[in-house]
């Protein structure tokens, strides 16, 4: 668990550094000069980590699924071998499927306006300003949906449902709660960043106000509550912290 825990704050370090500071700058300057190559090149670092985001987060939930479905065999089975493998398949899958929507975006004509009204360069900003036609890069986003967002999102239902399965038959109460809340920090940020994305992406029709809102919560909020959610739900995490806190104040005491 730690082990993909660390590529997913390394993740959101990437989401991060692609986002906020062009972000800050924007806000305080009140708007902010890019090139088309910078601008792609910010899509495109902001695509691998959403989709690497989605297939670390599947992978997490196999995890889940294994400690509590299969414990006798969790060891062998979620060895160090798979784990880098399936966190390599992430991240390279993030790097390539990223770039069909960039190939698509550097051949469209960009003849309107040259005012993106968001405080990044996303997809739904960039087809508003262009004057070609927007069928090929849709018709990538239907294909690369499918196998990306649904089949993924598809697994962790699936696997949640069998996870909450075993854990009622777990016949102590106790048992049940420990069961429980070694993947409520894990449900709790599937939700989050499914639901933003869901809502930003699939919802017709959006205000320009609304979409910018909820796109500062995937990019901003969803990674800075990651590290906390996990935090406060790991007692080893919680422990460390308020140890270091008391050996801080014994010592300007």
């Amino acid at each position: 668990m730690y082990f993909f825990l660390s590529h997913l704050s390394l993740n959101d370090i990437l989401l991060s550094t692609t986002i906020v500071p062009q972000m800050l700058h924007i806000t305080l300057k009140e708007g902010s000069v890019v090139s088309l190559s910078g601008c792609f090149t910010q899509f495109y670092f902001f695509q691998i980590s959403t989709i690497t985001e989605f297939l670390l987060l599947t992978v997490m939930s196999y995890d889940r699924y294994l400690a509590i479905c299969n414990p006798l065999r969790y060891s062998s089975i979620m060895d160090l071998k798979l784990c880098v493998h399936l966190v390599l398949l992430s991240w390279i899958s993030g790097m390539i499927f990223s770039l069909p929507h960039i190939v698509i975006l550097s051949q469209m004509t960009f003849c309107g306006s040259n005012i993106i009204n968001h405080f990044f360069c996303d997809l739904v900003p960039l087809l508003k300003i262009s004057c070609s036609a927007k069928s090929a890069s849709e018709l990538v986003i239907i294909v690369l949906a499918i196998p990306l967002t649904f089949f993924p999102f598809v697994f962790i239902i699936v696997t949640y449902v069998r996870i909450f399965l075993a854990i009622l038959r777990i016949s102590s109460s106790a048992g049940r709660q420990k069961a429980f809340s070694t993947c409520s920090s894990h449900l709790t940020v599937v939700c989050i960043y499914y639901g933003t994305l869901i809502f930003n992406y699939l919802v017709p029709s959006q205000e320009d106000g609304l979409q910018k809102l909820v796109s500062a919560l995937y990019t901003m909020v969803t990674p800075l509550l990651n590290p906390i959610i996990y935090s406060l739900r790991n007692e080893e995490i919680r422990g460390a912290v308020i140890k270091f806190m008391l050996r801080r104040i014994k010592r300007k005491i």
